[in-house]
């Protein structure tokens, strides 16, 4: 479904709009300027750290990318790297952990300011020391935008406005956590076999 919102792919029949306008009457720079992607795999240019945040906006001074990075919770680790900010990094971001790879990308969305953020699985490989870190992070990126969120870990999505389950490709269930729980489909079988798994002793 987010492929087809940003177009990587295109629909067969039928339309997917934004603010009301089918998505293919935007050109594509018009249509990508409104969206800011935070993918499970996180992609790493071979570049510098303050030009791996200041991706979406290059021209941007030092001082917007230090804010990007501070909202991030990154600029602790970054000053702690041998150059700081002007480290570089490899393609696959080898010296840091999986959560100083998602944070640097939250920085570079936070610093692209789009309206709509895109989550793809954002914390689904993060390590317990890390998960507060991002969680924050994430918290600054999504203040007043549209979140679409994937996710498979509960507590990722009990706060959503709207929860779409889907099961073989389709949209079986929609609700708020609380109203998806009150019936009998899906999602309140999963949720009640993570608590049941949560309760697990060896």
């Amino acid at each position: 479904m987010c492929h087809l919102l940003s177009r990587f792919w295109d629909v067969d029949a039928g339309a997917v709009t934004l603010g009301g306008r089918d998505v293919r009457d935007y050109s594509m720079d018009a249509l990508m300027r409104n969206f800011s992607f935070v993918f499970q795999s996180v992609y790493l240019f071979k570049d510098t750290v303050a030009n791996n945040i200041r991706f979406g906006q290059p021209a941007a001074p030092m001082e917007a990318v230090i804010a990007a990075a501070k909202k991030a919770r990154c600029h602790d680790f970054i000053m702690k790297l041998p150059q700081g900010y002007d480290t570089v990094i490899g393609e696959s971001g080898g010296s840091l952990s999986g959560g100083e790879r998602q944070r640097l990308s939250i920085a570079r969305a936070i610093m692209k300011d789009s309206p709509i953020i895109i989550l793809d699985e954002a914390t689904a490989n993060v390590d317990p020391e890390n998960e507060k870190e991002l969680m924050e992070a994430i918290g600054e990126l999504t203040k007043e935008k549209t979140i679409i969120m994937i996710a498979h870990r509960l507590k990722t999505v009990q706060g959503a406005d709207q929860i779409l389950v889907v099961d073989q490709g389709k949209i079986v269930q929609k609700g708020t956590h609380k109203e998806l729980l009150a019936q009998n489909g899906i999602y309140r079988r999963f949720t009640q076999g993570r608590e049941q798994a949560v309760s697990w002793k060896l």
